[in-house]
This record gives structure tokens, sequence and C-alpha cells, in this order.
């Protein structure tokens, strides 16, 4: 990935803060960043240090308390911080693909249908059954739920955020309910999918050897970015040692 590709995501002096007095928790304290496009980041680091509150932040899905967070679209910069419900809402929906540690799928419908229920409410989808060969579930695609193991079932979610090709992919603890062999398999999934489309990848984890796949990793602590490391010599993710 080129250093010298545009920023999809700039923030500067972010802060996020929930409650109010000695109570109060500040989960982001002044955090600056950028993500270029085609990037795949990761977000490392122990329960409670600000990841799943700055990918929130990102996604469009939680507000910050103060400073700013911009997304760039085909060189247009949109404001986060401070973006009506309405904005982004649109943002999340056209633009944003979300994998999350649980998987998310209606059971009365097979994979092949929960990836369509995103494909009907986009505008330039890709068709479910393209999305579900992706990550390699082609022939699996008329089962539902129950009939997938726990890392096919998290694979529909991925082919189901993609299926709208989002600009960008933000993935949550997207193995935290798996064992190693099923992660790396999932793991390579969002591999392909960085690598094929250039969708702008985001994965928050606190399992440091997934870091080693990334383009970058940013490590956080008490809410605030203490490392930010560009990998030179990436491992893909079979050759992970767990």
């Amino acid at each position: 990935m080129p250093d010298a590709a545009p920023a999809v995501f700039t923030a500067r002096g972010l802060t996020k803060t929930y409650g109010e007095g000695a109570t109060a928790v500040h989960a982001l304290r002044g955090v600056d960043l950028d993500i270029r496009r085609g990037e795949f980041v990761v977000l490392l680091g122990a329960s409670g240090s600000g990841k799943s509150t700055l990918l929130n932040i990102l996604g469009g899905l939680d507000s910050a308390s103060s400073g700013s967070a911009q997304w760039t679209h085909e060189g247009e910069a949109h404001e986060l911080t401070g973006a009506s419900d309405a904005e982004l809402t649109a943002y999340r929906r056209d633009h944003v693909g979300f994998v999350f540690q649980f998987y998310n799928l209606i059971p009365s419908l097979t994979a092949r249908e929960n990836v369509a229920l995103v494909t009907e409410l986009s505008s330039d989808p890709m068709a479910p059954e393209d999305a579900l060969a992706m990550v390699g579930l082609a022939e699996r695609m008329n089962h539902f739920a129950a009939q997938l193991s726990g890392g096919e079932q998290q694979r529909v979610a991925i082919a189901r955020a993609i299926a709208k090709r989002p600009a960008v992919l933000l993935c949550d603890e997207p193995t935290g309910a798996l064992d190693c062999a099923t992660g790396v398999r999932v793991l390579q999934a969002i591999e392909y999918v960085n690598a094929s489309l250039g969708t702008t990848t985001v994965v928050i984890t606190h399992n440091a050897p997934i870091a080693q796949m990334a383009h970058r990793v940013l490590r956080l602590a008490d809410g605030r970015i203490v490392e930010d490391r560009a990998n030179d010599r990436r491992v893909p993710a079979e050759a992970l040692n767990w």
C-alpha cells in the first residue's frame, strides 16, 4: 500500500467521556490519527484501552465529546463529529461494513438470504453469491446458521459487510469467539477483502500476533495512542503463531 495514499480517516484531539464528575470514564483522551486508503490497520490494546470507542466513532455508531473526526470520500471531507443522525445513518448504510465478535445472523434465513438483506438496501451491491464466494462459502450459501460452524458464520458476517462494496471495513474482535484454527480462516477472509478490493480495513484485537498481518499497528492504552508502528514485514494470516 503506497504511503502517499490519501487519508480516509483523520482525527485530531478526539476525546470521549462517559458520565460526569467523580464517576466519569475517560474512554479517549486526545487521539490524533490518520488512516489511509487501502490500509489494513490493527488497533491493539487491553480491554478498556479505548479501542472500541475509537472504532465506534469512526463508524458513526458513537459521538465524540470533543475534537474532530473526518471521513474523506472521493476527495471530499465529511465531518463525523457533529453530524446529524440522518447523516450518520446514510454514512453507515452506504460506506461502512461492520463485523463484530458475535455474528448476528438471522437463524431462519440461509447464508445467502442473510447477505441479501444488506444488498437490498445498497445502491451498488455485489451479488450475495459473489460476496459469499469471496470468503470461501460458495458451497454453503443455502445452509442455515445452525448448519454452519462458528467460523463459517463469521465469514457470512464478513460477506454481509462487504456485499454493499463499502469504502471501509471495521472489525471489532472478529476472532474473539473462535479457536485459533478457525480464527485464522476468518482473518484470511478479511485479509483477502483488503487486498483484492482495496477496502480500508481496521481490526480491533487484544491478540498481539494478529497485529503482524497489518500494514500498521496502533496500540492504545488509557484512551491514548501510545504506539504507531508500520509493519515492514507483514505476516500472512496462515503463518500466524498464536
